[in-house]
């Protein structure tokens, strides 16, 4: 997938909650096995990386390609939420 339609999906799915717009105060990474990255719904191959986090109040899983990630982050900051932990 390109990187702006990329964008795109992930700033639509930020925008209607599907996303988490705040920080994930803890993720790890590893490689996938098969999870469905909850950014382009494509799943993480065993030579891909995978970030996975734990978002909110509700204590949801997300798993993002390593790539995805990123995208993701960058994408949130656009909604006003900062990078770093509610200590700022």
């Amino acid at each position: 997938m390109d990187k702006p339609t990329l964008r795109l999906m992930i700033q639509d799915k930020v925008a209607d909650g599907r996303l988490p717009h705040h920080y994930i105060p803890r993720v790890g990474g590893g490689l996938g096995n098969g999870e469905t990255c909850d950014a382009c719904a494509e799943p993480v191959t065993k030579a891909q990386v995978l970030m996975e986090g734990l978002s909110g109040n509700a204590r949801r899983g997300v798993k993002f390609h390593g790539a995805c990630f990123y995208v993701w982050d960058a994408t949130r900051h656009v909604f006003g939420y900062k990078a770093s932990g509610p200590a700022d």
